[in-house]
C-alpha cells in the first residue's frame, strides 16, 4: 500500500459551488456554533466530491476559513484519513480490498487485472486519465469477498472476468451496476436456501 502524497500541481483557488455550499450550510445546522469545527470531515468529503475525487490545498484553506479553524488543523485531518485524496485520482477511483477475507477469495487476481488494465503502480492515473487504483484495508463487506469500491459504490463477489468487464466499461464511460457479480442479494447465500418458508437468496 503506497503512502499518500500531496500533488505538486495545485489550483490557485477553490470554493464550494452553489449546490455544495447549500449542503454545507445544512450540515452546519447540526452543530452548535461553538462546535462547528466538528463539520471538518463532511466538509472535506464535500470538497473532494466536488473536485473530481481529490482535495487541493486551496480547498483546505477554504474550509479552514469557512469553519474558523487553523489551516494546519484541517490539513492534519485531510492527511490522516485514508479516504481523503490529496492528489488527482481520476474520475473513477478504484479501491481494492486486500485484507485477509478478500485475499483468500482472490483479491490478488483483482490487483493483477488493475495493474494490467489501468497502471502498473498504485495511485497512477490511467493513460486516458479516467481512473486509478489502490489497495486498501477492510471495506466491511467481507462476506461478499472479493470486492472493490469505485467512488462511492461497492462491487462484490468479483473475479478476473467481472473486474475486466467493469474496468472496460469505465474506459467507455459507461460504468456497470454495482452490487454482487454472482447474482446474490445483499449478503444472502449463493444458493437458494429456504428456511421456515423464507427465501434468503
Amino acid at each position: 500500500m503506497s503512502l499518500k502524497k500531496v500533488s505538486a500541481n495545485q489550483p490557485k483557488n477553490f470554493e464550494f459551488n452553489s449546490n455544495t455550499k447549500k449542503i454545507a450550510l445544512e450540515i452546519l445546522k447540526k452543530y452548535p456554533e461553538k462546535n462547528k469545527k466538528s463539520a471538518v470531515m463532511p466538509f472535506l468529503y464535500l470538497a473532494q466530491n466536488q473536485n473530481n475525487n481529490w482535495i487541493p490545498l486551496a480547498a483546505i484553506k477554504y474550509i479552514s476559513k469557512f469553519l474558523s479553524m487553523p489551516y494546519i488543523s484541517v490539513y492534519e485531518v485531510a492527511t490522516f484519513y485514508s479516504m481523503f485524496n490529496l492528489s488527482p485520482v481520476g474520475k473513477y477511483f478504484i479501491q481494492v480490498c486486500t485484507t485477509t477475507p478478500c485475499l483468500i477469495r482472490g483479491a490478488d487476481k483483482i490487483v493483477k487485472v488493475c495493474k494490467n488494465k489501468i497502471s502498473e503502480k498504485e495511485n497512477q492515473i490511467s493513460k486516458n486519465g479516467e481512473c486509478s487504483w489502490t489497495e486498501v484495508e477492510c471495506l466491511g463487506a467481507c462476506v461478499n469477498a472479493p470486492m472493490m469500491q469505485i467512488n462511492n459504490d461497492y462491487y462484490e463477489d468479483l473475479d478476473e472476468k467481472s473486474v475486466s468487464k467493469i474496468i472496460d466499461s469505465i474506459f467507455k464511460n459507461k460504468i456497470l451496476n454495482s452490487g454482487s457479480y454472482r447474482g446474490r442479494k445483499n449478503s444472502a447465500p449463493e444458493n437458494r436456501i429456504k428456511n421456515d418458508g423464507v427465501d434468503y437468496a
